[in-house]
């Protein structure tokens, strides 16, 4: 807390100096929020009671007349008053930084603002105490410009198809740098990603365009599988109509050919009755009156 309260005065201070003395306060007054995460990452330093009681998830750096001296560890601990006292509290908790919105230029030249969330973890209180000033608004520039870098590799339809694999070489980054900051950072979000309006209204003519020709493709889809249909059932038609026709065909030959079948063994039957009676002396009898009534018919037809 009294790191980022000193940096942010240092900062109004600097712009009053400038020659913009409303800007100081105002400045201030846009960090408020800052100040409010910071009370809750920087604890203020509590004061040698010589018996101490440390809470769990925290580390109390102390120095020994000015010098670093040890880390208290979770539970009861014993100072010496006066030449002891409690420089630093560490917090040990996974912690989520806001890194504020920035502006950052595609491979494609389109200027996005993007802002996102950093999650990291005290690992060495040591170093996160005397490593560097304020670690917390190190890591959160470094993630800035580290976004900034990466987004200039990429288009914008990449930054939206991989923010995993953006996100992931932010992590690589940070970590690389905060080592010697005894910290490590667990995870990068990013929260939001804003473009112009101009892109932004390309883009929403580009996706109704693309919804208007997937619309047209499942229509046409549509028409062709219908088509497909009728000409399928009109298919199936003439072909149980053929096979109806070839049926009543086949039908209609059995029909025929059985009755000549029947027909002719009619005849035979009838020829070998006619031989089986011509062998006999009644059968010679009927056949010779047979012959003498077809003469007399013939005779007749013949006077006429």
């Amino acid at each position: 807390m009294i790191r980022a309260t000193a940096r942010l005065a240092r900062l109004s201070r600097g712009v009053a100096a400038a020659g913009f003395p409303g800007h100081g306060s105002l400045l201030l007054n846009s960090n408020n929020a800052a100040l409010q995460a910071a009370q809750v990452r920087y604890k203020s330093t509590p004061i040698n009671t010589i018996v101490m009681f440390v809470p769990q998830q925290e580390a109390w750096v102390v120095e020994r007349m000015g010098k670093f001296h040890r880390i208290l560890e979770p539970g009861l601990n014993v100072l010496l008053p006066i030449v002891d006292r409690v420089k630093y509290v560490q917090s040990l908790k996974e912690i989520a930084i806001d890194v504020p919105k920035q502006s950052a230029i595609t491979s494609d030249n389109v200027t996005l603002s993007i802002d996102g969330v950093l999650y990291l973890r005290i690992l060495n209180p040591y170093l996160a105490s005397y490593g560097v000033e304020d670690p917390e608004f190190a890591i959160t520039q470094l993630a800035q410009t580290t976004m900034r870098s990466e987004l200039g590799k990429m288009s914008l339809d990449k930054v939206f198809r991989e923010r995993e694999s953006l996100n992931y070489s932010i992590v690589e980054s940070i970590n690389k740098a905060s080592e010697a900051w005894g910290i490590t950072c667990l995870r990068y979000e990013i929260r939001d990603i804003k473009l112009p309006s101009r892109v932004h209204e390309a883009m929403q003519m580009q996706v109704e365009a693309e919804r208007r020709k997937r619309a047209a493709i499942l229509e046409s889809e549509g028409v062709r599988a219908a088509d497909i249909n009728v000409a399928e059932g009109k298919r199936q038609s003439r072909i149980l109509a053929s096979e109806a026709q070839k049926q009543e065909e086949i039908n209609r030959a059995n029909g025929e050919a059985a009755a000549l079948l029947a027909v002719a063994d009619a005849r035979a039957r009838g020829l070998k009755m006619v031989a089986e009676s011509l062998l006999s002396t009644s059968g010679r009898d009927a056949a010779s009156l047979a012959v003498a009534e077809k003469y007399v018919n013939a005779f007749e037809n013949l006077a006429k």
